[in-house]
């Protein structure tokens, strides 16, 4: 299904690069990391993915954020993993550049039209994974958007992998009782 020893090294070294982070609710980074890989392994499984696939879906799933968040280049990844990890992971990567954050979706999922599938299955699980109730701090206006940009996400990326896009569905259906 997947190698057991590229997880390991993926899950290392995103544990050692996210070491101090944490997510909203306080938890280490890392388990937003490990949620949404275990989004993309049970996506590889039902789809029966190949193992090269599936490596490389699950590799990008815990490595996702680590350009975006940490000191991390696309370089270091090229270096220690491989051209196609430093791509997909690149390709998840928001341009911060870009003024506002409609210009960045629209940038990201550009590039990851330009991705094979196995990538573009990485963003149906990391908004899978981020369709939880929102923070208390959003107002409803972010709300409203943040639910809007997931059905965009479905929208673009829903050929990826039948059954992340039913599970990114049902996770959109479900935010409505957020919005207000």
């Amino acid at each position: 299904m997947f190698t057991q020893d590229k997880y390991l090294k993926a899950l290392n070294y995103a544990a050692k690069v996210h070491k101090d982070q944490k997510t909203p609710n306080g938890l280490p980074y890392l388990t937003h990391l490990a949620a949404v890989t275990m989004e993309v392994i049970h996506a590889c499984e039902e789809s029966k993915l190949d193992k090269n696939k599936a490596d490389l879906a699950i590799t990008a799933a815990l490595l996702h954020d680590t350009i975006e968040d940490t000191d991390v280049t696309y370089d270091d990844l090229y270096t220690e993993f491989s051209p196609e990890v430093a791509e997909a992971v690149d390709a998840l990567t928001k341009d911060k550049t870009l003024e506002t954050k409609k210009e960045q979706m629209t940038d990201s999922i550009n590039k990851l039209l330009t991705q094979p599938y196995e990538v573009q299955m990485v963003k149906l699980a990391d908004r899978i994974t981020n369709m939880q109730k929102p923070p208390e701090h959003w107002d409803s206006e972010k709300i409203f958007n943040y639910h809007k940009e997931a059905k965009f996400i479905h929208s673009c990326l829903k050929n990826a992998n039948v059954y992340l896009a039913k599970r990114l569905e049902e996770k959109i259906n479900n935010y409505i009782v957020y919005i207000k």
